[in-house]
């Protein structure tokens, strides 16, 4: 709890926790706006805003200014939004007047495409082919990543996979995917994934328990699997130990698995709409984002240059 708003009173504080607990329901965006709201509240006091009523717009610009020397311009936006979404609440609670940091704007950012770094597609099929899937671990690690890369799912909705959201259907297996704002989204697997999702399954010996986690923990280096579920980092660590095993370069993360899939998919004919309900966005635009076909292009352009 920020000292200023263990200072404001037990009403003041209750509300605060309540836009945490009641207003927000994804874990990720709640952990992200309480970094944002908890940092600027321990900043306040220290720069002449000891108390709710102190905070005027310019402290909340000031901020923002100082975070813009810091961070990129998507996390500045992110911390300003958290910010301006918590005062928003606390002026709805009757806590604060009105909301200093409605007037504030942030820098401008305007991206025509992502910034997740991309496998090639042959860079991806050896990544899967030569990966050691001589131990129930590496059969797992090979069917997270072959998850990501043919269904363009986030690691979020990855790891919340449990037995009963694989499954049969119309002589096709399925994956039943929980994404972001409470999103379902079902989609038959590619036939390489059922290969790597049987194989997995069946060295885990985990087929009867539909109610459990897919994909599972690790005890240590014993190759062994526990009864608990990945975490996200988990998945972010096996990915750089795996593409440091296949001499990969590139800085890749959980990300990339989602922007190769799609750009694979859009290189061999497929369409962009299509693309976009796989990935779950509610716009198109947001999965153009994810091609990078034009990459491949500029990289022939500029070895035209003849110097």
């Amino acid at each position: 709890m920020p000292t200023l708003v263990a200072a404001a009173g037990r009403p003041a504080a209750k509300r605060f926790l309540e836009f945490f607990t009641v207003n927000i329901r994804n874990r990720n965006t709640r952990a992200a706006y309480a970094r944002a709201a908890g940092n600027f509240l321990e900043w306040c006091p220290k720069h002449g805003a000891g108390q709710f009523g102190d905070i005027q717009p310019v402290h909340v610009a000031a901020y923002i200014e100082q975070l813009g020397r810091e961070m990129a311009a998507p996390s500045v936006k992110q911390h300003l939004a958290g910010i301006r979404m918590m005062f928003d609440w606390l002026v709805t609670g009757q806590v604060v007047p009105s909301n200093p940091a409605h007037s504030v704007r942030g820098r401008r950012h305007s991206v025509s495409k992502g910034v997740t770094p991309v496998l090639s597609s042959e860079e991806a099929t050896a990544l899967l082919a030569g990966m050691d899937v001589s131990t129930v671990v590496g059969l797992r690690d090979r069917a997270v990543i072959a998850v990501m890369t043919y269904t363009f799912a986030r690691v979020g909705a990855v790891v919340a996979l449990l037995g009963e959201d694989y499954y049969a259907q119309k002589k096709r297996w399925w994956l039943r995917l929980h994404k972001k704002n409470g999103k379902l989204n079902e989609m038959p697997c590619h036939h390489k994934l059922e290969i790597f999702l049987d194989e997995y399954i069946k060295g885990a010996g985990i087929e009867d328990d539909r109610k459990g986690p897919l994909f599972r923990s690790a005890i240590g280096k014993t190759g062994k699997l526990t009864g608990r579920p990945m975490f996200r980092m988990d998945v972010w660590r096996m990915v750089r130990r795996r593409a440091g095993d296949a001499g990969i370069e590139t800085p890749i993360g959980c990300h990339t698995f989602r922007a190769t899939g799609i750009t694979d998919y859009l290189t061999n004919g497929g369409r962009i709409e299509v693309a976009q309900r796989m990935a779950g966005h509610s716009n198109a635009k947001t999965t153009g984002l994810y091609d990078r076909r034009a990459d491949d292009l500029s990289v022939s352009e500029v070895e035209r240059v003849g110097i």
